[in-house]
């Protein structure tokens, strides 16, 4: 998934300072972006209270969309580096294309994973004919200096782990849940769940307390800790947890999103992570005029040119003034 925002802004990330060492209930808001012609995005992270959570450094929730006479998703080529993708359908289907010649069709509860490494590029876009609906997430995961510049690669799997408690289904998206793995690739200790529950539902999920967490609201209403969660809003956790008590109000999708605390302060502009505003210019430059991205055959249209990078954001160590 792209940030189209034409007007991005570099942002200092990571780094302890902005984790919360204790439990605690901070409900986030969505900003609205639109995202191509026809899909508009709730974003939730970056936040202007939250930056991070473990290695989850970008949430995108989109849908339920009704697409049925429209293009639906149409995302065109546009380049990443320093991070992993996520994609995660409830409903519709997603066509990815990358520049290895990836070509794989992502459908509900599958795990698109792409791991840009040091460059990559990629397309998302809705099957012709599509679903009717179109309703899911993007997400991005942060890499860890030691694996930033790693070749890139993409996963697909279509089989993923559950966990089921009464009321309860989770399917292990990435990391581990209750003694369930996830075969997706990782390179920092997190995790992230896809959580079902049926109406009258009430338990506690078993939680690492060395992880921050949140949880995102995919649908229905649900209680976490005692907190009504909406649809398209996210409740950060903090770390410190045992077990979170869920209630479920009606029949409710959640997302659950924790990890590590991510030590490294990162830069995030645009669709790229690095370390420094030069590794921003850099990458930027290299995607305007340079072959280090790669090409993405078989998009019916051109790819995405990158927006002005803004001057004199960062001071050389890369804090936000």
């Amino acid at each position: 998934m792209s940030n189209l925002d034409r007007q991005a802004t570099l942002s200092v990330c990571g780094g302890r300072g902005f984790v919360v060492a204790e439990p605690v209930r901070e409900l986030l808001s969505p900003r609205t972006v639109k995202l191509g012609e026809s899909t508009e995005v709730r974003r939730l992270l970056p936040n202007l209270g939250r930056r991070m959570v473990g290695a989850w450094a970008f949430v995108d929730h989109y849908g339920p969309d009704d697409i049925a006479d429209e293009p639906g998703m149409q995302v065109p080529p546009h380049p990443h580096m320093g991070l992993q993708t996520v994609s995660w359908l409830h409903e519709g289907e997603v066509l990815h294309r990358d520049s290895l010649g990836s070509l794989q069709t992502v459908r509900p509860r599958e795990l698109g994973l792409m791991t840009s490494g040091r460059a990559i590029s990629h397309s998302e876009e809705s099957p012709r004919p599509h679903a009717r609906l179109l309703h899911g997430a993007q997400l991005w995961v942060a890499l860890p200096d030691a694996h930033r510049h790693t070749e890139p690669h993409f996963q697909h799997h279509a089989d993923l782990p559950t966990v089921t408690a009464p009321g309860l289904q989770a399917t292990v998206i990435l990391g581990e849940l209750d003694g369930a793995a996830s075969p997706g690739t990782i390179y920092t200790p997190l995790v992230g769940a896809d959580l079902t529950l049926t109406a009258g539902a009430d338990l506690a999920l078993p939680l690492d307390p060395d992880f921050e967490y949140a949880v995102l609201s995919m649908s229905g209403e649900a209680h976490v800790d005692g907190v009504p969660v909406l649809p398209g809003s996210m409740l950060y956790l903090g770390c410190g947890r045992t077990e979170l008590p869920l209630h479920a109000a009606s029949d409710a999708g959640l997302m659950l999103l924790g990890g590590e605390p991510f030590e490294e302060e990162i830069v995030m502009w645009w669709n790229f992570i690095g370390r420094s505003q030069a590794d921003i210019e850099e990458a930027r430059e290299e995607w305007m005029s340079g072959a280090r991205f790669g090409e993405v055959k078989g998009y019916d249209g051109e790819r995405l040119s990158a927006p002005a990078l803004p001057a004199g954001v960062l001071k050389a160590r890369g804090r936000v003034r």
